[in-house]
């Protein structure tokens, strides 16, 4: 009868001493990503995307549809960027992007611009990508990644995305 009063004693402690020694084990090793997180943001860099971005996700309804033998499929979407890959014949030959510019440098490209594509400020960025700024906030961009799909092609995928619907975007 002593011992069984013992035990039902010692259940409660042993339990409160097992959870106590792991709680004190040692630490994870520290993510090797987070020297570089801490190396950077004492640089006193920007953020990568304001926190007022908007979700990629609401730019998807903007990107144009797939036609004359070309595949638009989705490729990225996260906040302040959505980006979708361009194919014909299962071969990848652009992408197409959408990017909320808010609190970053992105749009001083564009004061310089003297092309206008759909009514939009427009610049070539080397010679594989064309770019414009829809409502001074949204840049969308065209980037060959096929020899054969030329500039000419960019701007015309460049006017198939509904950028009057893009420029309303709240």
């Amino acid at each position: 009868m002593l011992m069984v009063r013992w035990r039902r004693a010692l259940a409660p402690l042993f339990l409160s001493l097992l959870l106590l020694v792991t709680a004190c084990g040692p630490a994870e090793p520290p993510s090797p990503y987070a020297q570089v997180q801490e190396e950077t943001t004492q640089r006193g860099a920007a953020p990568a995307v304001a926190p007022d971005a908007t979700q990629g996700a609401k730019f998807n309804r903007f990107f144009p549809a797939s036609a004359d033998g070309y595949q638009v499929v989705p490729a990225q979407e996260k906040k302040g960027f959505a980006e979708y890959k361009l194919k014909r014949d299962g071969k990848d030959v652009a992408m197409l992007a959408i990017s909320d510019t808010t609190g970053t440098e992105a749009t001083a490209k564009f004061a310089q611009s003297t092309e206008k594509i759909g009514g939009y400020p427009a610049v070539d960025q080397g010679t594989q990508a064309t770019a414009i700024l829809v409502g001074d906030r949204y840049q969308v961009k065209v980037l060959s990644r096929d020899d054969a799909f030329t500039r000419a092609d960019r701007v015309a995928w460049l006017q198939k995305f509904d950028l009057n619907g893009l420029a309303n975007l709240k």
